[in-house]
């Protein structure tokens, strides 16, 4: 029988943060979701293949998408969330395709996205509650689907070239709309 496998690439400098210490990080992603990962480490590849234990063949893209969030910056620890919360997934904005190639420009909306001290790319996740990666020439946000829409928001207005504190007064007023969401389910959920 033919076992489903995917494959991905990562950075090189990458790989030993998707090992982690004595293999700790590839054991988890295998043990919890019923894949094999094979690495590559001079290239950067992995292949994973989905096991024959595991009972949902939909885990083979959840191991690529943590593979590839580990791959985009992400820590493992960050990129676990993909594993324990059902709702949250990867979405990655490639600034090559906002300004194309020119390294100067990648570099000056990485430097708008994280701000001065980190301040932006702070707020940006603890006012969404997203995790938020700025690597390469990628930004990767690991969120729940209104989470993960507003801190894209966010990074295109700051993109787009919007005042850092338009963006901040956008991330605040999305705050209190994720938190009345929040009073309304929980106004609304029958007594057990």
């Amino acid at each position: 029988m033919q076992r489903s496998s995917t494959f991905v690439k990562i950075p090189q400098e990458r790989i030993g943060a998707l090992i982690g210490p004595e293999g700790q990080v590839k054991a988890t992603i295998e043990k919890k979701l019923s894949v094999e990962l094979e690495v590559e480490s001079e290239t950067g590849g992995i292949t994973i293949t989905l096991l024959p234990t595991a009972s949902d063949p939909t885990v083979l893209f959840r191991a690529k998408e943590i593979v590839i969030a580990i791959g985009r910056g992400f820590s493992p620890e960050r990129a676990f969330r993909l594993l324990h919360d059902d709702e949250s997934f990867l979405e990655i904005i490639d600034l090559r395709e906002i300004v194309g190639r020119s390294q100067s420009d990648i570099k000056r909306l990485k430097g708008r996205v994280i701000g001065k001290g980190g301040k932006t790319r702070g707020l940006i996740e603890e006012l969404t509650e997203v995790g938020l990666s700025v690597y390469g020439h990628t930004i990767s946000i690991i969120g729940n689907t209104d989470q993960a829409e507003a801190a894209k928001e966010a990074v295109r207005m700051l993109i787009r070239g919007s005042q850092h504190s338009t963006v901040y007064r956008f991330l605040h007023r999305k705050r209190r709309e994720f938190k009345k969401k929040k009073m309304e389910l929980w106004e609304t959920k029958p007594p057990s």
